[in-house]
């Protein structure tokens, strides 16, 4: 991979307990920027030129750090998540014999490792050199105490932003406990490829190399594995977001649209394509590429324009659309979407937790 062809580091803000937060920006040579702050290790903005060469945001962000402080616990905007991504029903698992009960953030449920989870710590950032004394990314890093959120053993994790001037981006996470514990760590990116969230992005299409989804119960936790043929899950080839998604239907009236995890061909922990998302008007194309086993697609139900974010833009509903790659929910309690993951979602002092999600831009031609 070649050196990022610039990299500036600047002061984001300050956190309410006095501690210093940095922002990085990474520019690719083909004109892809990226930004990233240290609260949360997330993305803040990602811009990507268009078939005509005109850069665009792609991303739903903000550039104050006090908008992420006062919004983050319903949103997630570009963070790290963890320890589990997603919901666990009613935050309870066992654990060698030891109940856990976890917050309760999304009632009934435990949601994205709790409101003081990834999303909302500072983590430690420095620049990440290639090995010509160049630049190529930017590497996190943050220590989660024994106890944290109710969760057992402490762990060091690792999120690891790399972009290459071909318009690649690679989000690796890294995590390393020191008593058994679970972790499913993704990234919760919104993404509106036409115009980074000022409009809807129903008009996109997107494609999912999926043929089973996980059906929901009222709470969104999983209660079957359905096949996506027939139904307005089906993404197998490329479809508008907003073909379907107004078909009644009970998954809808649960979740309010797509909320639902599409799981994806078991090929052993091994980076392959999960899907590509479309935009016919700019021509912008990002192909989602994970060693995970599964993506969650959610459709932007709940933006309602309370954040203002980028250039004035306001997300509204539907303005945008998360492809999270992360093992299924409630995993830790359900053996079946357990056997789903690319390996069990305890992971053992012995072992080191890796995944890695790439997303590949190009602008696509008429």
């Amino acid at each position: 991979m070649s050196s990022i062809t610039d990299l500036e580091t600047r002061h984001w803000g300050t956190l309410p307990d006095g501690q210093d937060v940095q922002l990085f920006v990474l520019r690719a040579a083909n004109g892809l920027t990226v930004t990233l702050g240290e609260y949360g290790a997330r993305l803040l903005r990602v811009q990507v030129p268009d078939r005509h060469g005109r850069p665009g945001d792609v991303l739903l962000g903000h550039p104050d750090l006090e908008a992420y402080l006062e919004q983050d616990d319903a949103l997630y905007f570009g963070a790290t998540i963890g320890r589990v991504a997603n919901r666990i029903a009613r935050g309870r698992f066992e654990l060698e014999g030891e109940a856990y009960q976890l917050a309760i953030n999304n009632a009934p449920n435990h949601l994205h490792g709790g409101p003081g989870g990834f999303h909302a710590v500072r983590w430690q950032g420095e620049a990440l050199p290639d090995e010509e004394g160049g630049v190529r990314g930017v590497v996190f890093r943050y220590r989660s105490p024994d106890g944290e959120e109710g969760y057992p053993g402490a762990v060091d994790v690792t999120a690891r932003y790399t972009l290459s001037d071909d318009g690649v981006l690679t989000l690796d996470c890294w995590a390393e406990p020191d008593a058994p514990t679970p972790i499913s760590m993704t990234n919760h990116a919104y993404w509106n490829l036409a115009d980074g969230g000022a409009g809807s992005v129903l008009g996109q299409t997107l494609t999912l190399a999926a043929e089973q989804f996980l059906a929901v119960d009222d709470t969104a936790i999983p209660e079957a594995l359905r096949t996506v043929a027939g139904t307005p899950f089906d993404f197998r080839t490329a479809k508008p977001l907003g073909q379907d998604i107004e078909v009644e239907d009970q998954q809808f009236q649960r979740t309010g649209g797509y909320d639902h995890h599409f799981v994806l061909p078991d090929v052993g922990g091994e980076l392959r394509h999960a899907g590509t998302l479309h935009d016919p008007v700019s021509g912008r194309q990002m192909e989602i590429w994970t060693t995970e086993n599964g993506v969650q697609l959610y459709s932007g139900n709940f933006l309602s324009g309370q954040m203002v974010g980028w250039d004035g833009a306001r997300y509204g509903w539907r303005s945008a659309v998360c492809l999270e790659t992360q093992q299924a929910p409630d995993a830790v309690n359900q053996p079946l979407l357990d056997r789903l993951g690319t390996g069990s979602s305890i992971v053992q002092p012995t072992q080191r937790y890796h995944t890695q999600t790439q997303l590949r831009f190009s602008a696509q031609p008429e």
